[in-house]
């Protein structure tokens, strides 16, 4: 009775029969072959070899996931869909290019099947093999023969397959072969560390004290002297870089703020480390005394107001906050009605393009209390702007958020909504300095624009729109429809 591999191995060779690899015009099959004994080096998982073998099968033939699901299981059929493109009948491959890259790539960011990121490494290492092949004889003519000409977008490509199986298969020779040829097509793509063999530190947070949950990861104390930040699945190597990057640059301009000291791995997520002995979050101050959410809502105030106070040129790397706030239009409230959204887009792009530097992510529980100094953590969004993108941040964790459920405040910020509330109001007075209500009312308006925008791209992010989420929809609507009939511009 045959096994599985070779009942695979026989319908490949089937499948594929007559057709040719665009590289070196040889057998295709030859290539689902090479990326079954590239898989064999890092698993002796059956399943996964299997879909090695079979990847190439919906693309390249008249085969289905159907089918393959049904001769060979539902876990080979997962795997191989992972790797299998869009297609789009009437276009021109070259065109689509760039969407079917990124539409794949996000299937293998969001799998958390070992399998999948096993195939894209051993497909792409298959790839390069032959590419670093063909470079070797042609160089840089060798690019127009691609449906992709443009060698940057080629290289933007590879580099974000091996950025994303790095952390799960960084020690495997496969990945090391990669690194190596991404290397010598683009030199210093990466580190050349990275194609040696390196162990993270590994490092658990079992038992170790939630301290706080952000976009990109959760924060913990890991002893009495180090807090790590885990960040999510979905971030790379290079992203975990480029925020402690960001950190550095932000604590030379002048911007209190927390320096990791080390990347280490934690289960299948990276982490960030920093010494922060004897602190602990604003959040965390304000839950164990909400009686002094004032005290601490003026020093979070004054804290702002220090980082909004240091001016950056364009040329310094950081990114246009106006950027982001389009953004939050463009997946939320264009959704629903374009023409509100350009009113929403003509008043961003109306705001003064100032260099006022913006932490992006400013909330208590970013905010650590060291010997009574605050240090900021989650660098990622730094950038540059209007301080109304800051404030809009604030009025959308403190109140924006809990309207619907004050639970969601409640276990963000650890304290109740009443109390975020309250923060929220005392930090503008100081902020502003005035207690004057048409001025606190003027800003709160304008930063509610845009913080009912950002929900909005958040509810719309989850994909399928349940019925409460659509009431909370069209009463944001309202509210944006509301304020921009009456609003010229959102500075202050």
């Amino acid at each position: 009775m045959m096994n599985i591999l070779e009942e695979a191995i026989i319908y490949a060779t089937v499948m594929h029969q007559g057709k040719l690899r665009k590289f070196g015009n040889r057998p295709f099959i030859l290539h689902p072959l090479e990326v079954a004994q590239i898989l064999s080096t890092m698993t002796e998982d059956v399943e996964i070899i299997t879909a090695g073998i079979l990847h190439d099968i919906v693309e390249d033939t008249d085969g289905t996931l159907e089918e393959i699901e049904k001769r060979f299981g539902p876990r080979v059929a997962l795997i191989v869909s992972s790797e299998s493109e869009t297609d789009y009948p009437g276009e021109e491959k070259s065109n689509t290019w760039k969407r079917r890259k990124e539409e794949s790539l996000k299937a293998l960011r969001n799998s958390t099947d070992i399998g999948v990121k096993m195939l894209w490494l051993a497909d792409k290492l298959a790839n390069i093999r032959s590419l670093s092949g063909m470079y070797s004889e042609q160089g840089e003519k060798m690019w127009e023969n691609f449906h992709q000409s443009d060698p940057e977008m080629q290289r933007w490509y590879y580099r974000s397959v091996a950025e994303m199986v790095e952390l799960s298969l960084n020690r495997t020779g496969a990945f090391k072969e990669l690194i190596k040829h991404l290397n010598f097509i683009w030199p210093g793509t990466f580190d050349s560390e990275k194609a040696r063999y390196k162990k993270y530190k590994e490092v658990s947070v079992d038992g170790c004290k939630l301290l706080g949950r952000g976009a990109k990861g959760d924060v913990y104390r890991y002893d009495d002297e180090l807090v790590i930040k885990v960040f999510n699945q979905n971030n790379t190597y290079r992203d975990v870089e480029r925020e402690i990057a960001a950190s550095r640059k932000a604590f030379i301009l002048g911007m209190p703020t927390a320096i990791s000291f080390g990347i280490v791995s934690v289960g299948d997520r990276y982490g960030a480390m920093y010494e922060l002995v004897d602190s602990e979050t604003i959040s965390s101050c304000i839950a164990r005394a909400p009686g002094q959410v004032d005290v601490y809502a003026r020093g979070m105030a004054d804290l702002a107001r220090l980082i909004h106070s240091i001016e950056v040129d364009a040329d310094e790397g950081f990114p246009d906050a106006k950027d982001r706030l389009r953004d939050y239009i463009s997946g939320g409230v264009a959704c629903e009605n374009e023409a509100l959204a350009e009113k929403c887009r003509r008043l961003i792009d109306a705001l003064p393009q100032t260099g006022t530097l913006i932490h992006g992510d400013f909330h208590t529980g970013n905010v650590f209390l060291q010997k009574g100094e605050p240090l900021l953590i989650d660098m990622d969004r730094v950038s540059r702007g209007h301080p109304i993108a800051e404030i809009s941040d604030l009025y959308y964790f403190y109140v924006v958020l809990g309207e619907d459920d004050p639970a969601v405040i409640e276990k963000f910020m650890g304290f109740s909504y009443e109390t975020a509330r309250r923060f929220f109001r005392a930090f503008l007075t100081r902020y502003l300095g005035t207690e004057d209500e048409t001025k606190l009312r003027d800003v709160t308006e304008k930063a509610a624009v845009i913080a009912y925008s950002r929900l909005i791209r958040k509810l719309r992010k989850h994909g399928a729109i349940s019925e409460a989420d659509k009431k909370i929809i069209d009463r944001c609507m309202r509210r944006i429809a509301g304020l921009t009939e009456r609003l010229d511009t959102l500075a202050f």
